[in-house]
């Protein structure tokens, strides 16, 4: 399921391989210039399809360098929620975003930081949430009560993860998914903890 749609209509499956073909063009052309140096007439040609056919999916270069990195990020989420160790959770997101990490600098150079701190919140949101939701578990939280600590949370792991891509994706990554988990883990519960004894 893809869990950034680009609009309200449901794309036909030969949508959806077109406008993957674009997103792989688009990281196979990053490997040999910057994004701001790559033109729609590269993606076209690459693709073998009409301008139009871009115009179809997405606004410009930037737009589809956008959704590219959503669906990274998606395809790094997926499947993880499954997964009961946090530490080990967040590790294994890191190292899928590290499988495209020229891109992900690449890409993060030219759409900047803000926009991608709207796309990592969003698609972390729910991962955020199901940790609040399994701390909580027997507690009488309100739904809002939940909404809050989760938000809170994922910006600490967003501002973490933005670091660490600004940093070039240097830092090992599996230190630093042990370092989020247990501050997020503990942090949720002493929230939780406040909220239902307030």
């Amino acid at each position: 399921m893809n869990v950034f749609p680009s609009g309200g209509h449901v794309e036909r499956p030969a949508s959806n391989v077109t406008r993957k073909a674009m997103e792989n063009s688009l990281k196979k052309l990053m490997l040999g210039k910057p994004l701001d140096k790559i033109t729609i007439r590269d993606i076209t040609d690459d693709c073998g399809i009409c301008r139009m056919t871009f115009y179809y999916h997405f606004q410009n270069i930037y737009d589809l360098a956008a959704r590219t990195c959503m669906e990274d990020v998606a395809a790094a989420l997926q499947g993880k929620t499954a997964c009961t160790d946090w530490n080990e959770k967040i590790t294994q997101i890191f190292e899928a975003m590290l499988d495209n990490k020229m891109f992900i600098l690449n890409a993060c150079r030219c759409i900047g930081r803000e926009r991608l701190e709207t796309f990592l919140l969003k698609a972390t949101h729910q991962l955020i949430r199901e940790l609040v939701d399994e701390k909580s578990t027997g507690t009488h939280l309100t739904e809002r009560e939940k909404d809050f600590i989760a938000c809170f949370y994922q910006y600490s792991f967003v501002g973490g993860t933005l670091d660490w891509i600004r940093r070039g994706m240097k830092d090992d990554c599996r230190t630093l998914a042990r370092d989020l988990s247990l501050t997020m883990q503990s942090g949720i519960k002493s929230a939780i903890y406040n909220f239902s004894t307030k």
